[in-house]
């Protein structure tokens, strides 16, 4: 015996309801059906793709064929021709702004007698489960926002030359709404494409739960079926937007078969939409790229009386999770050395920062922004500071350095001049000099002391005289202000030397030219 079916009349009511809005539950008391044949109609209906007031018009028989609730028989001979000419159908839709309203206006036009366009979507839906079944997945508000670039590129005029160069087309949408944001950007790298995220959150107005991207080398470090390895950035930014980070399956594509599904309709209704103008920058090309997809989200879901942004309005706008008062600040990463000076340098920058002498001659992981600069060893943040920008200068932290060092962390060019200033005019010269010297900031510092530690032996009237001598010569540094000392040459002057010559440059420099 055959079992009771459900009524024709029970499942227009329970479609009517869900299509009014109502929920699964609130159909299930109203119509007297199961909460699993409820879902079930549901989500034949959504299958179909058609609208309401279309489906109300079939006949019963119609109806329970759509639903596929007839008795199995023998496909008729029409049916059989219809079956013959999928496989070269599937293979036309693969191409770029082909639909099936498209290859069934050429099946139809071909054939006088053949099935109408929704008999021939169904029967093209049943074959495709037949020879490809997938597990239908149906998508929760708030969950996913599925993420990838369009296969084919936009490009950009150069205004002066005329040169064309490609760029990349980001497109994100969210798994139950459909509602779709699109962006042009200079390339897929992990600046680009984190930025492109981000924008589209900040377009949606709110954070899902998942982001789900391709197996991109902006987003994933290494794929793997079960646990992918996150690139740390993108992990990152995930972490402060609130979110997860759960890459599609390599070489599973019905993971991001809503995305790819919406990059078609993307080359059709935005590609074709913008094709007949010429874009010299990005920002005029996003403009004409955001206006095609207004329209886009505003229009009518094939088959529905709603579009996607009325869905998102509806349904998944208040689902989605708040968004951060700051955007995301992009963090760069380089590894370093600690010097024996207890610094690390920051290569773009060329200023050298401070860690806790301890680990001088370790590996560290330098992370930084546009204000900070954090030094990591083994995941262990050991010292921060507030981004620099001068060129091999130091900033240190006195605690980081080893007490019988500590001092060295205070020497400064203000300290040494104020210094030189109470000895003498001349020597503030001298020192001014030595410090304006191309060479590294320890040097200068050293011989400075080096001059000024001169003074107590010498007193302070003939330690200026011998560096007024020095600034005469043009000579700068700690070894000639000795020799004029040792040589008395602070007595007499460059136009009655007397029998004291300048001492020559090779016994300026020597193994104890620095202190």
């Amino acid at each position: 015996m055959l079992k009771n079916k459900t009524p024709m009349s029970k499942i227009r009511q329970a479609l009517r309801l869900y299509t009014q809005g109502k929920s699964k539950m609130f159909i299930n008391e109203h119509t007297g059906l199961s909460r699993n044949t409820v879902k079930k109609y549901i989500n034949l209906f959504i299958e179909s793709k058609q609208s309401f007031e279309e489906v109300n018009k079939l006949t019963d028989r119609d109806l329970d064929d759509l639903f596929g609730n007839s008795p199995k028989i023998e496909p008729s001979e029409k049916l059989k021709q219809l079956i013959e000419c999928f496989p070269a159908i599937s293979k036309e839709l693969k191409r770029k702004g082909v639909t099936l309203e498209i290859v069934w206006n050429g099946y139809y036009q071909t054939h006088e007698e053949g099935y109408r366009f929704t008999q021939f979507c169904k029967h093209y839906s049943d074959w495709k489960k037949q020879v490809n079944p997938v597990m239908h997945m149906e998508h929760k508000v708030g969950d996913k926002m599925f993420v990838d670039y369009a296969g084919d590129k936009q490009t950009l005029v150069d205004i002066e030359t005329g040169e064309v160069r490609d760029v990349e087309v980001f497109v994100a949408i969210l798994g139950a709404s459909q509602l779709t944001y699109v962006e042009a950007t200079e390339s897929q790298k992990k600046e680009d494409f984190i930025s492109a995220c981000e924008n589209a959150m900040r377009y949606f107005g709110g954070v899902p739960l998942a982001i789900v991207p391709d197996n991109l080398k902006s987003a994933v470090t290494k794929s793997d079926r079960y646990e992918p390895t996150v690139n740390e950035t993108f992990a990152d930014f995930a972490e402060h937007y609130g979110t997860t980070i759960i890459p599609a399956r390599a070489y599973r594509p019905k993971d991001k078969s809503l995305v790819e599904g919406m990059v078609k309709i993307i080359y059709t209704r935005i590609y074709a939409a913008i094709s007949k103008e010429k874009y010299y920058s990005l920002s005029q090309l996003n403009e004409a790229i955001w206006a095609a997809l207004e329209e886009l989200n505003n229009g009518f879901l094939k088959g529905r009386d709603y579009s996607r942004r009325q869905q998102f309005e509806e349904l998944e706008k208040q689902v989605l999770q708040s968004l951060p008062a700051l955007r995301y600040e992009f963090k760069k990463q380089q590894v370093a050395t600690v010097l024996k000076d207890g610094h690390v340098c920051l290569g773009i920058d060329k200023h050298y920062y401070s860690v806790p002498y301890k680990h001088i001659g370790k590996k560290v992981k330098i992370i930084y922004t546009k204000e900070r600069v954090e030094i990591f060893l083994d995941y262990s943040l050991i010292a921060d500071h507030d981004r620099m920008k001068g060129k091999y200068a130091y900033t240190t932290v006195s605690e980081h350095m080893a007490s019988k060092h500590r001092y060295v962390a205070e020497w400064s060019p203000a300290k040494f001049i104020s210094w030189a200033e109470n000895i003498g005019p001349d020597v503030k010269l001298l020192i001014e000099q030595i410090l304006m010297k191309k060479q590294h900031p320890e040097q200068s510092y050293k011989s400075c002391i080096g001059v000024l530690k001169l003074a107590p032996k010498v007193g302070n009237e003939r330690m200026n005289n011998a560096c007024k001598r020095a600034l005469e010569y043009g000579i700068y540094n700690y070894k000639i202000v000795q020799n004029i000392l040792e040589k008395n040459l602070d007595k007499s002057s460059p136009d009655n030397p007397g029998n004291d010559d300048l001492p020559p440059h090779d016994n300026i420099r020597g193994e104890d030219y620095f202190v």
